[in-house]
């Protein structure tokens, strides 16, 4: 499981021209699922992305995770993440989750980040999605399990 994690100060994401989540300050996540990922991954993710400190504190120290910071989640599935991209000039999927497996955990993922905080939104799994963004920063890191 991979997620790419970065700060906005603003985020959206379409599906035929119909926005289907936005936030303000937060973070917006692109996450992608791998054969073998399992309901553990997505929990250790999870917990991971809510308690990672990437915003400011008084001081400007990255030290505040986006609950402390009173940020949105914007969660987008992102099958191309899961690609092998070492060799050759295309990428290649055969290590990706089945589409099926894939929606299952990322349906998860969503449900555990919203028990756990206030403010989460998302795009629509499997859709063809434009996503609109102003990294904060920029800030981005690549988290895997």
């Amino acid at each position: 499981m991979k997620v790419l994690l970065q700060r906005v100060s603003e985020a959206r994401v379409e599906v035929d021209g119909e926005v289907t989540g936005a936030i303000e300050q937060g973070l917006l996540l692109f996450v992608g699922f791998c054969k073998g990922d399992t309901h553990a991954d997505v929990q250790k993710l999870a917990q991971k992305v809510l308690g990672y400190r990437v915003f400011s504190d008084a001081e400007g120290k990255m030290n505040l995770n986006v609950q402390q910071a009173r940020g949105g989640l914007l969660i987008v599935s992102q099958f191309t993440l899961s690609a092998e991209t070492k060799k050759g000039l295309r990428p290649s999927f055969s290590s990706s989750a089945v589409p099926a497996a894939a929606e299952k955990l990322y349906q998860e993922f969503v449900a555990c980040c919203q028990q756990q905080h206030p403010r989460v939104a998302t795009g629509r799994f499997g859709a063809d999605m434009q996503v609109h963004l102003v990294n904060d920063g920029p800030v981005t890191f690549l988290l895997e399990s």
